[in-house]
């Protein structure tokens, strides 16, 4: 899968864990509204109760003394006309009617009120609910967001490094083809000039033993600037100072050999323990040193370099620093050109025995980088 529609999974997934979470708030929302309508409601339906049952209390003692009348009529007929025992039926009739209206209104409130306070008590639930959802989806969106972009930026370093491979195995080839031309235009041609040369001298021994000595002095000189060469390039491939005394040795060792070659002054500090340390370690420093310096004589424009080593019992730090023309760092490590993968293998190497590299440079400024391994 291309990082770029893992990308856009990502964002579609987090995007739809985001509109749930908006909705189930908005549910929440429309609940707790609801829960406060109904309790207003509630509120008014009980104030309703509590007067009707006021009224059913009134009418019911005017209804018993309405009944008391008539029945007293009644037994008293002779006492009372008859226009007096009719007013005193219909009152009570009218009473009792009345008494069973406001009874009949009373029962459909506490009815009324009871279905609302059942659904009161599903709203307060669901809200509960809506709301303890809601932040269980913000614990998810939060752990999700940070996994899922954590492994888009993961593939994506996977995916840079599997880019960046085969440029760096070309910069082998090509660091290899370079040593093969250096062999062939120094050392190789030298020795082809010796053979000539002594040739020559067996030639003049018998001819001209002066001739043949000066011939051979050349020769001499030749050879020895041959095995000069030789040397530095062994040295460059793999010094044996570095196997033989260790890290800090070779680094100076390297430093005052470029003093014979290059107009860069090249000044090395080492602050905290001198002690050896794994050879993996020392190999991938050592070629940190290299690359830098290197780098700055080909591109810096630099009249000095700071190398500074320091080491304590858990971790070794080395900075580089020159005073050269600098350049945009950020663009480099981004898009490096294809001749320029050297720091970028250095950088991998030193990742993968746990450190870190990192470059800082901007133009005019010259150029800083900071290698740190742990030495566990």
């Amino acid at each position: 899968m291309h990082v770029p529609s893992l990308e856009k999974i990502v964002s579609e997934t987090l995007s739809a864990i985001e509109n749930s979470k908006i909705q189930i708030y908005d549910i929440a929302e429309n609940a707790r509204s609801e829960c406060d309508r109904i309790k207003r409601e509630l509120q008014e339906i009980q104030y309703q109760v509590m007067g009707t049952i006021e009224k059913v209390d009134k009418l019911e003692r005017l209804e018993r003394a309405a009944r008391i009348r008539l029945m007293e009529a009644s037994r008293n007929f002779g006492k009372y006309s008859e226009d007096e025992i009719r007013l005193a039926y219909e009152k009570a009739r009218e009473l009792q009617v009345e008494l069973g209206s406001l009874r009949e209104r009373e029962h459909q409130l506490k009815l009324r009120r009871n279905e609302l306070e059942r659904s009161l008590r599903k709203l307060l639930t669901t809200v509960d609910k809506a709301e303890s959802l809601v932040t269980q989806v913000g614990v998810v969106l939060d752990y999700l967001g940070g996994n899922l972009k954590w492994i888009n930026n993961e593939l994506e370093v996977v995916q840079q490094k599997r880019q960046l491979a085969p440029k760096i195995i070309q910069a082998q080839e090509e660091e290899r083809k370079r040593v093969a031309r250096e062999i062939h235009d120094g050392p190789a041609q030298s020795m082809a000039n010796v053979v000539l040369r002594t040739e020559v001298c067996e030639k003049l021994l018998d001819m001209d033993k002066e001739g043949a000595r000066k011939e051979l002095q050349i020769t001499r000189e030749m050879i020895k600037n041959s095995l000069q060469d030789v040397r530095r390039i062994i040295f460059d491939l793999r010094p044996m100072t570095l196997d033989d005394l260790g890290l800090i040795p070779a680094i100076t060792r390297y430093s005052e050999s470029l003093k014979e070659r290059c107009k860069v002054a090249v000044e090395v500090n080492c602050v905290g323990q001198r002690q050896r340390v794994n050879s993996l370690i020392e190999v991938a420093l050592f070629r940190v040193v290299q690359e830098a310096i290197q780098n700055t004589i080909k591109h810096a424009d630099a009249n000095k370099v700071m190398v500074n080593l320091e080491m304590d019992s858990q971790h070794i730090m080395l900075v580089i620093k020159d005073d050269g023309i600098g350049f945009d760092a950020d663009t480099y490590l981004q898009a490096p050109r294809p001749d320029s993968y050297g720091l970028l293998g250095m950088k991998e190497r030193l990742e993968i025995l746990g450190g870190q590299l990192s470059v800082r440079s901007h133009p005019g400024e010259g150029t800083e980088i900071l290698a740190i391994l742990p030495l566990d």
